[in-house]
């Protein structure tokens, strides 16, 4: 009666997490998913716990307030923190797996030959080698989007680095094999430790030449080796939820990295081994790039003579917690009659629906906002495109420099616009390490400073609070 009631709360369970990420799939659900994932993961450990074999209460009640304790202020990191976030998700998705396997293996072993079936050997060694490097790959790809002082932002790369990795790898994958084919021989319990020694090792030799620009995709690409790892435990404790729900995680994990890498037009390959993100040295000599500079006043009498503003959001707008000033400005445009629209690059910000997120917390339209695709053939017709902290998604040189590592990448084509405006911290480059050639265009005009700052200073200038010049 019991096993029946966890089966069919497994399978409701399982059903949630499908209708979770299906809501995921647009901002008026996203809320609705949410819920559906958390009742799901309820449900879950309810029936799970629910189930006679389980004696041991007193462990999962501490493991459930230890749960608590990390994840309470893990839910409270700001939104530019979301994609280390994740990443730390992994990586305890990762060890968690990797740990189980590394029980079940010695538990199996004491209890005699009969446990360690071939089937069970080939899921243990494959849940403890894609949890463990997904451990150890999620915190160095964490740190690299925190800028974790001892850990290098930019790649970092050495002779025969890829065939040392493949090397590794193929040494813990034949310590595998070799357990699975006597999986009870009196040097197992030796050699089992060295296959985690070397998964571990990969997961950090994996991420370290990879730069923080590829960061958000590799964490797409960890959060499906998690999903696999998930799917392995699944095997290995014969739980069909974990099977389905590792495999969700998984696939969509998966799904994840090929938008990201679409994107940006480039392959998993690229973005696993070839070293993108590293700063390109400037030529000496030659003709001296100028940024041409603006006034606050001169650009609020630009923007309010228009009839198309098409605003384009970036990582600087995140970082400068801007959105709702950003909305007041949207506001002011409107009730000058002018046409607001957002254009969204798929990876603007640090994950895709960075720029969504922001912008609905500020409660702008869901109508307003527009993917690269859509708003392209607006842009020749827009009077102004204001640029809010992004830089490689609206460079120029991903069209026509074979050299810039961004080259063909999909971009926002700001340069068609009449007039352009770029809101700018500093002269830095971006996440690309390559300077923007939009920002030297005889149509653009640099209003450096704090993208907050700038924005409510401009809806000053539209309200009248400074007084149009």
């Amino acid at each position: 009666m019991i096993h029946g009631l966890v089966q069919f709360s497994y399978l409701i369970a399982t059903g949630l997490f499908v209708f979770a990420l299906h809501w995921m799939n647009t901002p008026a659900t996203a809320r609705r998913g949410v819920y559906a994932g958390v009742a799901a993961m309820v449900i879950a450990v309810a029936a799970t716990w629910a189930q006679p074999e389980v004696v041991h209460h007193g462990w999962i009640i501490l493991a459930i307030v230890a749960g608590f304790v990390v994840g309470v202020p893990l839910s409270m990191v700001p939104l530019t923190a979301v994609p280390q976030r994740t990443a730390l998700s992994h990586a305890f998705g990762g060890l968690a797996a990797g740990l189980v396997g590394t029980a079940k293996f010695y538990l199996w072993y004491s209890e005699g030959a009969g446990n360690l079936t071939t089937f069970r050997m080939i899921a243990i060694i494959t849940e403890i080698i894609l949890g463990y490097l997904t451990f150890t790959g999620s915190l160095m790809a964490a740190g690299k989007l925190q800028e974790v002082k001892w850990i290098p932002q930019r790649p970092v790369t050495y002779p025969l680095q890829n065939v040392s990795n493949f090397a590794l790898m193929s040494i813990a994958v034949a310590a595998g094999i070799a357990l699975t084919i006597s999986p009870t021989a009196d040097w197992a319990p030796k050699l089992f430790p060295l296959i985690i020694v070397l998964a571990l090792l990969f997961g950090v030799l994996l991420i370290i030449p990879i730069g923080g620009a590829d960061m958000p995709t590799v964490i797409a690409i960890l959060n499906s080796y998690a999903g696999l790892s998930a799917v392995a435990m699944g095997f290995v404790l014969d739980n069909k939820l974990l099977i389905t729900a590792g495999a969700l995680d998984g696939s969509s994990g998966l799904i994840l990295a090929i938008i990201m890498c679409k994107a940006m037009n480039r392959s998993f390959t690229n973005v696993l081994f070839g070293a993108f993100g590293q700063v390109q040295q400037k030529q000496i000599g030659g003709e001296q790039k100028v940024y041409k500079g603006e006034t606050i006043e001169g650009a609020a009498q630009v923007m309010e003579q228009a009839n198309l503003v098409v605003i384009i959001p970036g990582y600087g707008m995140a970082v400068a917690q801007a959105q709702h000033k950003v909305r007041e400005l949207y506001d002011q445009l409107k009730k000058r009659g002018i046409t607001v629209k957002f254009a969204i690059h798929a990876v603007a910000g640090r994950m895709p629906g960075h720029m969504n997120v922001l912008l609905a917390e500020a409660d702008i339209p869901y109508t307003d906002l527009l993917e690269m695709d859509d708003i392209n053939p607006d842009m020749p017709q827009c009077d102004v495109a204001l640029v809010v902290g992004a830089n490689d998604v609206v460079n120029p040189a991903a069209r026509y420099d074979k050299s810039s590592p961004i080259y063909g990448m999909p971009i926002i084509d700001a340069d068609k616009a009449r007039t352009i405006f770029a809101i700018k911290r500093s002269k830095n480059p971006g996440f690309a390490g390559i300077d923007n050639e939009l920002y030297f265009s005889d149509k653009t005009w640099m209003l450096f400073g704090d993208a907050k700052n700038v924005i409510g200073e401009l809806v000053k200038q539209l309200s009248g609070g400074s007084g149009l010049h």
